[in-house]
């Protein structure tokens, strides 16, 4: 093998190994740290919808469900630094946030009891046709009762809900920071929701 080949295959593997100890160095603390690297604590970020509390979205809104079809031509673009209008949580209205998906789908909102107990959820938004179970040909009417199969808060996979409306407008997954919470490809926001930087 040629001195170059070794000098470059060398670097290559100072990369890797000097890369993954910087990514594993957030992770090699408590078990908390673990779980806020790998979003499976969700963080107390209550806010009110349709009048209850107890809303508490992961920092990381995890991997997308499976047949969801990318958008071709969304109005914003993976990237894009954008507005949001939508009041899902405390801070949101108002809030910066970038573009992380732009998605094609039918979007519900939804209201349901969690899994976990407590007061009922009203008015949920979103969840998208790819999160229900066996859901059937979209649109589904409202007032139709499907199971959840969502995981943005605890509680909510394996919930019986009801469809209390639904939107065909591309949806999106944003980064923003809400009410001093950094949250990653928070799920969804319907492009309604949006509006551009000024």
């Amino acid at each position: 093998m040629k001195t170059e080949s070794k000098l470059a295959l060398c670097a290559v593997g100072l990369v890797v190994v000097v890369g993954g100890a910087v990514g594993l160095a957030g992770v090699t603390g408590s078990d908390s740290a673990v779980e806020s690297r790998t979003g499976s604590s969700h963080h107390d970020n209550s806010h009110e919808s349709g009048g209850t509390a107890g809303h508490h979205h992961a920092s990381d809104g995890g991997a997308l469900p499976e047949g969801l079809r990318v958008a071709t031509d969304p109005t914003y673009p993976v990237g894009t630094t954008v507005v949001l209008t939508a009041d899902h949580m405390p801070g949101m209205d108002g809030a910066l946030a970038t573009i992380s998906g732009a998605f094609d789908t039918t979007t519900y909102s939804v209201s349901y009891t969690p899994t976990t107990g407590g007061s009922p959820v009203v008015d949920h938004r979103w969840v998208v046709q790819e999160e229900l179970e066996n859901p059937g040909p979209a649109p589904l009417a409202d007032g139709t009762q499907v199971v959840l199969r969502a995981d943005h808060m605890p509680g909510m996979d394996g919930a019986r809900a009801t469809i209390d409306s639904s939107t065909d407008e591309t949806v999106y997954m944003v980064d923003l920071q809400a009410d001093g919470i950094e949250m990653r490809d928070h799920k969804w926001v319907v492009e309604s929701e949006i509006t551009p930087v000024r």
